[in-house]
């Protein structure tokens, strides 16, 4: 039985496994994320700011909603959780902890979890909060142990686990110090069982001060690449969403491998892809009577006997020669087999040497894995800080998995950058280019255009000058992915019609026009000829056959009046093309009602018969 469960694997299972390694390949080793919001519901948090700002309650339902859409569109198997503290009802499980509602258990988000949160935004969201919930005392020891409890009653084995408490409160407790080492005490037991806490203060009058009670509460950054606890409340809702980004996506390594700088010395790392195109999610199939998902599987059968074959009966073959090689699996196997996977140092390389056109794929960051080896963080920086020094990239044999084909690979060093809040901008690390072989270049035949002159050269400058502007990617969104779950969107929420979408990749023509001016008519009279106009087509030119184009005319055939006697007696005259009866009517005066060949076979035989 083993034997047959190893290889008849379902198909919907290899598909997740490809799925697993684009995103990260430990994904369903490991198993899946959670998140756990943990919202302040008192009194403070429901009051709006100046100018008609919206309350800190409502921009946390807003990012709520915001983490629950994006984890049904790239990850809709973890598990979300909402629960509210200090309010004056309480729902929970066995109903053991007071003044704590657990709105969403820990599950999968779906669209009815996205309308009930939608039902606590805005005006009405707020009174609907006060009807149901209601402020009262505030115990976050409770609110902790409860959510430790919503994490023990899941069965799945859990990746990530992840908590994050939003509150405008740096005193939760008034100072009352027994609930204080209660809170303490309970995040502590949290963080032992693997919960990384995290706090999302809002800005209230007077300040926020961290340093009151919640540095004690919360978790210290993992590593290195991870956003810290940050001094500064959120004022904005912009500045919200952008820290629980930060927190809430889990960097997944593509692969983690040793990178061999010599005989006995290894440093582990893993690599990640800073960039994934986003594509369509592929249709699943249902069952019509129950919409359940169908699951698909493959069998292998005799095709003589139709008996179903194991896997130990299946060969391999490849023609040589004229002759059929048969192979076992394990041949197979061991012919692809290159190497182990990993990273091996060759040598080192000026980056003047590294040229635009050895791009040949998308570049992936490597970064250190200090959990596999350690020390692997002090090799990594010290190999990272002389490359920088000496402005060269390391040159290595990459195998990424296995049975993977070997590759060339430079490692570009990067420096770490922040901005102005100290908030990480680019990691520490190495980009990793992917190098072509000889195999892949190759040589093109450029055409050959006339060259401008320096003038046309110049004046081409001052419109690329009045056009510059500066880009950023993460600027324009995809407004074919857009439609497509805007549309997914509205049919799940029973929405009358999707949101409309702006198209950012659109150029803005007036704008562009206002910027330029008269240069680009005048660029026009310098490379164009007079009243040209580009959006119309020439008349395509017809060549006479003096000069070798087109069909030369067919002289004109002549049919005797006994030839056409004869046809007319054997009755053959519709073997004459219309053309050449046209010709004879006119050779022998015969006037025709119309211009079809039967009528001009009556016509002929009329006459010529009588």
């Amino acid at each position: 039985m083993a034997e047959w469960n190893t290889y008849y694997r379902n198909e919907d299972e290899d598909e997740e496994q490809e799925e697993g390694e684009q995103s990260g390949g430990d994904y369903r080793i490991t198993g899946r994320d959670s998140l756990v919001f943990l919202v302040d519901a008192s009194k403070e948090m429901f009051i709006k700011g100046e100018d008609g700002e919206p309350s800190n309650f409502d921009m946390t339902m807003q990012v709520v909603r915001s983490v629950y859409m994006s984890k049904i569109i790239s990850s809709h198997r973890d598990l979300v959780a909402l629960v509210f503290y200090g309010t004056e009802q309480s729902k929970n499980p066995r109903n053991s902890f007071k003044h704590v509602y657990v709105y969403h258990d820990l599950d999968e988000p779906g669209a009815k979890r996205v309308q009930d949160v939608d039902a606590l935004r805005g005006e009405k969201g707020a009174q609907l909060a006060a009807e149901t919930m209601g402020s009262g005392a505030t115990s976050l020891g409770d609110a902790l142990w409860c959510c430790a409890n919503l994490y023990s009653d899941i069965k799945l084995r859990l990746s990530h686990k992840r908590l994050m408490i939003f509150t405008c409160r740096d005193g939760p407790h008034g100072g009352d110090s027994v609930k204080d080492r209660q809170a303490r005490t309970k995040a502590g037991d949290l963080k032992e069982t693997g919960v990384v806490i995290d706090l999302m203060h809002l800005m209230k009058p007077g300040g926020f001060d961290v340093s009151l009670f919640f540095c004690d509460i919360i978790s210290p950054p993992g590593d290195d690449g991870e956003l810290g606890l940050q001094v500064e409340p959120c004022e904005k809702l912009e500045d919200l969403q952008k820290r629980v980004r930060a927190k809430e996506q889990k960097k997944r390594a593509m692969a983690r491998l040793n990178l061999c700088l010599g005989e006995g010395l290894n440093l582990a790392v893993g690599i990640y892809a800073t960039a994934v195109t986003a594509r369509k999610p592929g249709a699943i199939k249902l069952y019509r009577e129950t919409n359940e998902p169908v699951r698909s599987k493959t069998r292998t059968f005799h095709t003589q006997t139709g008996s179903l074959l194991l896997p130990s009966e299946i060969k391999k073959a490849q023609v040589y020669g004229n002759k059929q090689i048969v192979m076992e699996r394990d041949e197979v196997d061991a012919i692809k087999k290159f190497d182990d996977p990993g990273l091996f140092l060759i040598g080192f390389k000026p980056m003047e040497k590294l040229k635009l056109h050895h791009h040949i794929r998308p570049a992936v960051f490597l970064y250190p894995e200090e959990e596999q080896v350690k020390g692997s963080a002090c090799l990594f920086s010290a190999l990272l800080k002389k490359c920088s020094e000496r402005n060269v990239f390391a040159l290595c044999r990459c195998i990424a998995r296995r049975n993977y084909p070997p590759r060339f690979v430079a490692l570009v060093p990067q420096h770490e950058e922040v901005d102005e809040g100290n908030a990480q901008i680019k990691p520490p690390g190495f980009n990793v280019i992917y190098l072509p072989y000889a195999d892949d270049l190759r040589t093109l035949d450029v055409p050959h255009c006339p060259a401008a002159s320096q003038i046309q050269v110049d004046k081409m400058k001052e419109i690329v000058s009045k056009l510059r502007f500066k880009y950023r990617g993460d600027a324009f969104e995809n407004p074919v992915i857009q439609q497509h779950y805007r549309n997914l969107e509205a049919l799940a929420l029973d929405m009358m019609a999707p949101e409309d979408i702006e198209d950012l990749i659109m150029p803005k023509v007036n704008q562009m026009d206002g910027r330029l001016g008269p240069l680009v008519d005048e660029f026009k009279d310098l490379v164009y000829p007079e009243n040209y106009n580009p959006e119309s087509k020439p008349a395509a030119k017809r060549k006479t056959a003096d000069a070798g184009g087109g069909a030369e005319k067919k002289p004109k055939v002549e049919v005797t009046e006994g030839e056409l006697k004869a046809h007319v007696q054997n009755g053959t005259l519709g073997k004459l093309t219309v053309p050449v009866l046209k010709e004879a009517c006119k050779q022998f005066g015969i006037r025709t009602t119309g211009t079809k060949k039967q009528e001009l076979i009556d016509a002929l035989t009329e006459q010529l018969g009588s």
